[in-house]
């Protein structure tokens, strides 16, 4: 693309006009149609032009003629038209909050994601040495990546924390939501594993899964210490005894919720044809972490259900020791 200038005050001492330059350099490379001659089948359109091979030629303008009205003499638009072909003039300039902004887009290679994308770019700005009046951002997928990644651990933070209040409620506790709340992380970090074994990143579509193992997972803890404090509560039996009697008898149904979560999640992981590559992290985020959550939370569970209790019952001990103090003194 070359850019075309015009010394207008030179062309002014001359009394040649822009529209007198731009109508020139229309009749010999615009295509202007100057007549039309008709057949009885046809008509034929006559354009007037230079041949194809001028157009091409950087020396055009020397050829080309204008009559100047101050001297009545034929002048060519080379005395006033400069043509430069080692600098490319935009088409457009496009403008992002009221400033002038351009667009550079990238793909991804085989086997890179998202995430190592968008660090590779920053280093390279970081060692770039712009200068500070030039500024830069991320858009579409990549300012979606970041904005997610931004706002998550606050989405899982309050929902840790209404499924605390919740349960706190539920239990008239404080600690035995703990112990539900415990069987998380060994979910989140089977959904990691998963991903990172079958070589997909922790995208915004995991982490969407390891929010919905939020709600999947705990149902075990929830199954075991509700059933071990009615037996505390109702039927007066010891911490051990409730809890290993919730394991055995809530084994069952946790095992069949856990498996019909873990099939449902098979074609979600398993799955082919248009958009599975969009599903997949979803799957294994889901398969993974209810696997690894399986087989540790049915032993660290009753663990940190003992351990609160003991620490719940020092509390007590020591409000009673604290009251009998103050009804001695008083």
């Amino acid at each position: 693309m070359a850019q075309l200038t015009i010394d207008r005050q030179r062309a002014s001492a001359l009394g040649v006009t822009p529209a007198m330059i731009d109508a020139t350099i229309y009749d010999a490379i615009g295509q202007r149609q100057v007549a039309q001659y008709y057949t009885q089948a046809n008509s034929y359109k006559i354009v007037l032009e230079v041949t194809p091979k001028l157009q091409a030629d950087t020396d055009l303008f020397s050829r080309l003629y204008v009559t100047s009205p101050a001297t009545g003499k034929a002048v060519p638009l080379s005395a006033f038209v400069r043509v430069d072909t080692g600098r490319n003039g935009f088409l457009s300039i496009g403008h992002q909050a009221r400033m002038p902004a351009v667009t550079l887009s990238f793909n991804l290679a085989s086997g890179v994601g998202l995430g190592d994308a968008v660090k590779a770019v920053k280093e390279t700005v970081a060692v770039a040495g712009m200068p500070a009046t030039l500024s830069g951002s991320f858009q579409g997928a990549a300012q979606a990546f970041q904005s997610s990644l931004a706002s998550q651990p606050l989405l899982i933070a309050a929902a840790l924390l209404a499924v605390y209040v919740v349960l706190g409620f539920l239990y008239e506790s404080y600690l035995h939501p703990l112990t539900i709340l415990s069987t998380l992380p060994s979910a989140g970090m089977g959904a990691i594993l998963a991903l990172w074994a079958c070589g997909f990143d922790l995208d915004v579509i995991g982490l969407i899964g390891i929010l919905l193992l939020i709600g999947i997972v705990k149902k075990n803890g929830i199954m075991m210490v509700d059933f071990a404090l009615a037996a505390e509560r109702e039927r007066g039996l010891a911490p051990e005894a409730s809890i290993r009697e919730a394991c055995l008898l809530r084994f069952g149904p946790i095992m069949m919720t856990t498996l019909c979560a873990i099939l449902s999640g098979l074609p979600l992981m398993l799955g082919s044809g248009a958009g599975a590559e969009l599903r997949q992290p979803l799957g294994f985020a889901l398969v993974g972490g209810l696997v690894v959550s399986q087989l540790l939370t049915l032993f660290t569970t009753p663990v940190v259900y003992l351990a609160l209790d003991r620490v719940h019952r020092r509390w007590r001990k020591r409000d009673a020791a604290q009251l009998v103090a103050v009804g001695e003194g008083a």
